[in-house]
């Protein structure tokens, strides 16, 4: 300060040197004059703004031409904004000032600053305060061309979160005043809490919110309701005199004492009562007018110099008369004086849209007995990062009651309110009979309240996660009541617009539902359930470490072996049995060409008989080859020649490979089938293009649903399987071993537990989208870090292997491992193909016999027509032949009668006529000659050499009745077979 000094001295010696010699520290009338306005507080104020000014007409980095001049005209600033209003416009505006800075004394109040910045800000001047920390100042629509050298009140909030960061405190309560500075610190803090430093983990959260009126007189009311919230620390926005009564009744109720935080603004330090302990916030340089003088002229020549460098800066008003200027250089200069960032005496200056002052210092403030202030830390602007560091020396502050150690800041329950969801194995759930009272040991009750009718209905639970929860308690001592999800949900999170049409835009809000709804809305303190940690729900609660890693996968059920009535044909493919049918009839057609063709393929069997055997022929020869490969005995049709018996030893071979590796392949096939999953992962194309046969679904609100929300890869597959979701993980299991669902994606902890239970039931590919479940706790709750480490402890003493051994494995994935290792038996289904062969065989064979039978009949009766057609024909022609033989011996009779000149009485013909007397009778010729069985039976009855074996009454009647002599078979010595040759007789 000093060094500063001895400069200015020096350089306004210099500018006397000038003077005495008749030359002017200003350049002659031709230069570039800017004129800059000071509306200040006091005189000494007023000469080091115009000492600056002198300074700055020296420094040529801060003009941008030797001819550029700046001049400083100031004015007092009056109590009465009224006067001050004039002032600008008579001693200022006429002199046409491109700027104006403005200083205030705590006496003179905020109204007279304001007149200043809407009088220039009307003609578009822009305005520094050096001063003025209000939150109206922010105003733009208010104050147009305003800018400050300070920062607002509400901006400590940014440094509120930083000293929270510090020292993990989490969870808040504010209090501030219901004025504009009050409200502003309210959602500074909310609206950064938000959004404030991406690489804090845990950030704080506002319990409670205690809002006042200025000029308190009590503030006792709002202090017992303050007792009742779990938070200890309290950040404090008041006036001077507010914080003198809000902290007189806080001592009142011993909430100034040890385990408390009070964490205060700038005004409420300065309270006469402030307890010791308490942390507060001062701007540094905050009373040093001179500094701030000086930064802010340098700020403006800086932004002056680059806008004449970059444009034409035109001539600001004359004066208030004329209401139509408007000064667009103005407008563009407060432009300019927003984007300076320079490196000043206050620190590092630079502005942000509103013209607020952003890196500003600040000193953290111990307050120690007897009202002594001592600085434990800096919030300072590190020029390396280019951002605001907090630095505090934890050992040099002492807490309230005199405390060297860092007190928790919260009020840990001993009470908590668990909720859990059913989820198998992790929590079974069964609901009380009318005879029942009291749950069994092994069970805790866990009533469900249903905010539809406000009814409870009493049920137990158990499980993975109440064992758990018990082992929690014992560990860290607390108790619980214990409830079920009011919908029975997860939780998911809807997207509400708060917006109306007055005020704007803003993004929607997330409210969430089920589990996490009932976390979020303080209505529960803890979830011990199957709760899959992810980025949406870690954004609204807290998560301890993973009681157990899991992952996703898919849940679906085995496929039915593949045992059709064809399964005997499996072991081989289709080409393969074609090519064994074809090989058997060639080979049976080669056999029959070679022992055809062969001259060896017939010879005689010496010691059997002397027939020559006959050749293989082509019949025999499909047998034979089918025999052989079929593994029969053949008795017959074998071949003969050598040739194709060498062939059929070769073709014996050959059946003997295709018969063993039939056997192997059917063993393989219907024995030690195993069958495969459906899908092969996430990956499947079926399931990314998913078609109309296949489903799959999770359930809606999930974690497994968000997870498919969040994947951009995965859209096509969330679209449509989101129609296919249910409610509950269940009813989709449930639905899976139907077959009414192909595929369910779920958290692979429960599906790997439900395919050990059942072993119909198989997961299809690897694990993805890896997380784990994790305990949800409120944000800030003092139990997480408890939890967290008990977790870890758990984990490293095998209690959580314990857990997993007891209720998600049962011993039930060994027997399904043993299943699947077991040959399977086979049954009907596995060789009804066969049963159908052999049934098939029969039918055939039945079939042919039928068709042989009715064929043989078709050939009898053709073949009884030839018969009766040649028989017919054959006595036809015997009838003629008889008759022309009949012709010819009459004929030849009557030759001879003729020849004997009527001498008809010889011996022959009178024996002739007497033993047949009718023989000359005429007869048809169909009677000329009679049967050979009757001529036989006549000849042995009329031969007298023969012993006749009926008396004469028997073929008396049949002698009567024949006729003719035609009708019996003619006598030895008839006329019609030899001819009278007694006069041949000597």
């Amino acid at each position: 300060m000093l060094a500063l000094y001895t400069k200015y001295i020096y350089t306004f010696a210099t500018c006397l040197l000038l003077l005495v010699t008749g030359v002017s520290c200003a350049n002659d009338a031709s230069d570039d004059i800017y004129t800059i306005g000071g509306v200040l507080a006091d005189n000494d104020s007023e000469n080091h703004f115009r000492q600056t000014i002198s300074l700055l007409n020296f420094r040529n980095n801060y003009k941008s031409s030797r001819n550029m001049t700046y001049y400083g005209k100031t004015i007092r600033m009056d109590k009465n904004p009224i006067k001050t209003v004039f002032n600008v416009c008579d001693k200022l505006i006429d002199q046409r000032v491109y700027a104006v800075v403005v200083s205030h004394t705590s006496t003179s109040g905020d109204l007279s600053p304001a007149a200043v910045s809407y009088t220039s800000g009307f003609f578009q001047i822009p305005v520094i305060g050096i001063s003025s920390r209000d939150a109206a100042f922010s105003d733009k629509n208010i104050h147009v061309s305003f800018l400050r050298t300070v920062p607002p009140y509400y901006h400590q909030a940014d440094v509120w979160l930083e000293m929270l960061n510090h020292f993990g405190y989490t969870k808040v309560i504010i209090i501030h005043s219901s004025d504009t500075d009050g409200r502003a610190i309210l959602g500074r803090f909310q609206t950064t809490s938000q959004t404030y430093y991406d690489d804090i983990d845990v950030k704080a959260t506002v319990e409670m919110i205690v809002e006042f009126e200025p000029k308190l007189e009590s503030f006792a009311e709002h202090l017992i309701d303050m007792k009742t919230a779990q938070s200890r620390v309290y950040l404090v926005y008041a006036s001077t005199e507010d914080a003198q009564v809000i902290f007189r009744d806080a001592a009142t109720y011993n909430m100034t004492e040890a385990g408390h935080v009070w964490i205060v603004t700038e005004q409420a330090l300065n309270a006469t009562n402030i307890p010791d302990g308490v942390l507060g916030l001062q701007l540094e340089h905050v009373n040093n007018d001179t500094i701030h003088l000086m930064d802010t002229v340098y700020v403006l020549a800086s932004a002056i110099r680059e806008m004449m460098q970059n444009e034409t800066i035109t001539e600001p008003p004359k004066n208030c008369d004329d209401s139509g200027v408007n000064w667009e250089s103005g407008k563009r200069l407060f432009h300019y004086l927003k984007t300076r960032n320079i490196t000043g005496e206050t620190g590092q200056v630079a502005f942000d849209d509103n013209g607020d002052r952003i890196y500003a210092g600040y000193d953290v403030i111990n307050m120690r007995p007897k009202q002594k202030r001592h600085v434990v830390g800096k919030f300072y602007y590190d020029t390396n990062k280019a951002t605001m560091r907090l630095k505090i020396d934890d050992s040099q502050i002492i807490w309230p009651g005199r405390q060297k150690k860092k007190p928790e800041g919260i009020m840990i329950p001993t009470h908590l309110k668990v909720l859990t969801i059913e989820e198998k194995p992790f929590v079974y759930v069964r609901r009380l009979t009318d005879d029942e009272v009291n749950c069994m040991d092994d069970e805790v009750p866990c009533p469900l309240f249903n905010n539809t009718n406000g009814v409870e209905n009493d049920y137990c639970c158990r499980g993975y996660c109440i064992d758990l929860l018990k082992a929690l308690s014992q560990r860290i001592n607390f108790t619980f009541e214990l409830g079920l999800s009011p919908d029975g949900q997860f939780g998911h999170y809807i997207l509400r617009n708060s917006s109306t049409g007055t005020l704007p835009s803003t993004p929607p809000k997330k409210e969430w539902t089920g589990l996490i709804g009932e976390l979020v809305n303080e209505r529960a303190d803890m979830i011990v359930a199957p709760l899959t940690i992810n980025p949406e729900r870690a954004e609204y609660i807290e998560f301890s470490k993973p009681f157990k890693y899991q992952g996703i996968t898919i849940l679906e059920k085995k496929p039915s072996r593949s045992s059709t009535l064809v399964s005997f044909l499996q072991p081989f493919s289709n080409t393969l049995w074609i090519l064994v049918v074809v090989s058997v009839h060639v080979v049976a057609l080669v056999l029959y060409l070679l022992d055809r063709f062969s001259p060896f393929g017939r010879f005689k069997l010496s010691h059997v008989d002397s027939h020559e055997e006959k050749a293989l022929n082509l019949s025999s020869a499909i047998w034979f080859a089918w025999g052989v490969l079929l593994n029969s005995g053949i008795g017959e049709g074998t071949p003969r020649s050598f040739s194709a018996r060498v062939l059929g030893m070769v073709w014996a071979g050959f059946a003997m490979i295709i018969v063993a590796s039939y056997t192997a392949n059917l063993a393989a096939f219907l024995v030690l089938e195993r069958p495969k999953t459906k899908l092969s992962g996430i990956n499947d194309a079926r399931l990314r293009n998913t078609m109309e046969n296949l489903t799959c679904a999770t359930v809606k609100g999930s974690s497994v649903d968000m997870y498919f929300r969040r994947q951009v890869e995965l859209s096509n597959m969330y679209r449509t399987m989101e129609a296919n979701n249910y409610d509950t993980a269940e009813k989709a299991i449930e639905d899976v071993k139907k077959g009414k669902l192909m595929a369910f994606i779920w958290d692979s902890s429960r599906l790997e537990y439900e395919a050990s239970k059942d072993c119909e039931l198989v997961t299809a590919g690897e694990l993805f989208g890896r997380s784990g479940y994790g305990i949800g706790l409120q944000k800030g709750s003092p139990w997480t870090d408890a939890v967290t480490l008990t977790i870890l402890e758990f984990h490293e003493s095998g209690f959580m292997e314990a857990l997993d051994k007891a209720w998600i494995f049962h011993g039930n994935a060994q027997q399904c491992e043993q299943f699947e290792k077991t040959p399977n038996t086979l049954g009907l289904k596995n060789m009804a193909g066969v049963f159908i062969l052999v049934a098939a065989g029969v039918a055939i064979g039945v079939g042919l016999i039928i068709i042989e039978v009715i064929y043989k009949r078709h050939q009898v009766k053709k073949q009884k027509r030839m018969d009766i057609a040649r028989h017919a024909a054959a006595k036809w022609r015997g009838t003629i032949e008889k008759r022309k033989t009949i012709r010819t011996s009459l004929a030849m009779q009557r030759q001879y009668n003729v020849g004997l000149n009527a001498n008809p009485g010889t011996i022959s013909y009178t024996v002739d006529k007497r033993r047949f007397h009718r023989l000359g009778v005429p007869r048809a010729p169909e009677n000329a000659w009679i049967g050979d069985n009757d001529m036989l039976r006549n000849r042995r009855f009329l031969d007298p050499s023969l012993k006749p074996k009926h008396s004469p009454k028997v073929h008396a009647p049949l002698l009567g009745r024949l006729r003719t002599p035609g009708n019996i078979m003619p006598p030895k010595y008839s006329p019609g077979y030899t001819s009278d040759v007694s006069h041949l007789v000597v």
